[in-house]
């Protein structure tokens, strides 16, 4: 039988956290999104997370938005599908529904999207099935995708704690308490959990603009990266520009894509990648752990790749299309980030990204050029890679070396044991 005093220890830990989901969803719409008012809302979200899309709606109407629409995805619809839908409906997306996103977001709609994936949803699941309907999925979903990766419109990333994730995440862990848990380490690492995140936010960002602007300064053509199982070149792409933290969309509004972000980033050359590199985390896709990744490039397109478990999967990835082999952006960080420290391994990009230095394979950000406004056809002519798919994988750790090499191949570093050196 529990006590008053536990009873009461329960309910201030319970008024705590409601306290701090507010703070995260005041800052997914302070700081993510910059809402304007008079601006619509479009907002995705796990049914689990329901709670979370609440409080958010709640802070967009204060902040003056003029429409909030919320859509729910549901993990057992997914499953039904995989179980009973007809073999031609792998083939199947709702183009109307994403029409309708881009179209929103082309009459100036901000995009949120709250994340909370069961990183082994589909894990089960014929690999074949998985790879045609997200194939199928990101073809419908382009139009809007374009606008986003192109930063026409402000648009943000959150976290909610979701069962199947924390289950992930702390396997050994009954239910309740693995979702403290997981709720901990997300409040955490988006600074939802200290006494002024927006002012902790302000700062952040001030140190990855630092950041972003002394690359920019110097202008490399490449960076060079060492470390176990890894010996890669990555030229960058003409003309490119460094990103990282707040990021000004074409709407006029600044804020911050992802929250958290620990990164900067930029395009590299689709054609001018060489050498060998091996993941240090494993990669959570479709369903699927992909572990112990490596690749080699060679004139910037993969030539082989091994893992050692989910290597079909990681197949049917670089197979999606010509641009799924060659890479869409390089970021750094240094290993010294609260996400790395924390010493979890997540099961998400949002997070797991923010954690080490990584790539993406697949379509590149048009913004991260100097000039702005640039056709599709000129971004091309630059080195910037297009694909259905944008994939993020984890290449850095305390043992990574960095360097900056100009156009003549001079070499300055920039991260020793995964740090940063100027």
């Amino acid at each position: 039988m529990r006590s008053s005093m536990d009873t009461h220890i329960g309910l201030d830990q319970a008024a705590a956290r409601s306290a701090r989901l507010d703070r995260l969803a005041e800052l997914a719409i302070r700081v993510g999104l910059n809402l304007a008012p008079g601006q619509e809302l479009v907002m995705t979200a796990p049914v689990e997370a329901l709670d979370l899309s609440r409080r958010i709606t709640e802070q967009a109407y204060r902040a003056g938005a003029s429409l909030v629409t919320t859509l729910l995805a549901d993990d057992q619809a997914v499953l039904a599908r995989y179980r009973h839908a007809r073999e031609e409906s792998f083939d199947t997306a709702a183009g109307w529904l994403y029409d309708g996103m881009a179209t929103a977001f082309r009459n100036g709609a901000a995009r949120l999207a709250i994340v909370g994936d069961d990183p082994a949803l589909l894990a089960g699941q014929d690999p074949d099935r998985v790879a045609r309907a997200n194939r199928a999925r990101s073809k419908a979903y382009r139009p809007a995708l374009e606008l986003i990766s192109a930063t026409a419109i402000n648009w943000t990333l959150v976290a909610a704690a979701t069962p199947a994730w924390a289950a992930a995440v702390f396997p050994e862990l009954p239910e309740a308490e693995a979702m403290a848990r997981l709720w901990d380490a997300i409040l955490a690492a988006s600074r939802a959990d200290r006494p002024d995140p927006v002012g902790d936010w302000a700062a952040h960002n001030a140190a990855l603009m630092a950041r972003r602007e002394r690359l920019n300064e110097r202008r490399y053509a490449a960076l060079h990266f060492r470390g176990p199982g890894t010996d890669l070149r990555v030229g960058l792409a003409d003309g490119h520009a460094w990103m990282g933290g707040l990021s000004t969309a074409k709407n006029g509004i600044t804020g911050n894509p992802n929250i958290p972000t620990e990164e900067v980033f930029t395009t590299p050359h689709k054609e001018r990648v060489e050498g060998v590199v091996a993941a240090t985390k494993p990669l959570a896709y479709q369903g699927t752990l992909i572990q112990d990744i490596a690749v080699r490039f060679e004139a910037g397109r993969i030539t082989s790749a091994t893992a050692r478990t989910g290597l079909p999967v990681l197949e049917r990835m670089i197979g999606t299309d010509e641009g799924a082999r060659q890479l869409g952006e390089v970021a750094l960080v240094p290993h010294s980030n609260p996400i790395a420290q924390s010493g979890l391994l997540f099961y998400n990009t949002l997070f797991d990204e923010n954690a080490a230095s990584h790539i993406a394979l697949g379509q590149a950000y048009s913004k991260c050029f100097l000039d702005k406004e640039l056709t599709e056809a000129e971004l091309a002519t630059r080195g910037a890679n297009r694909s259905l798919i944008h994939v993020d994988w984890m290449i850095g750790s305390a043992e990574t070396e960095v360097d900056g090499l100009d156009a003549e191949g001079r070499a300055e570093p920039l991260m020793r044991g995964g740090e940063w050196v100027r």
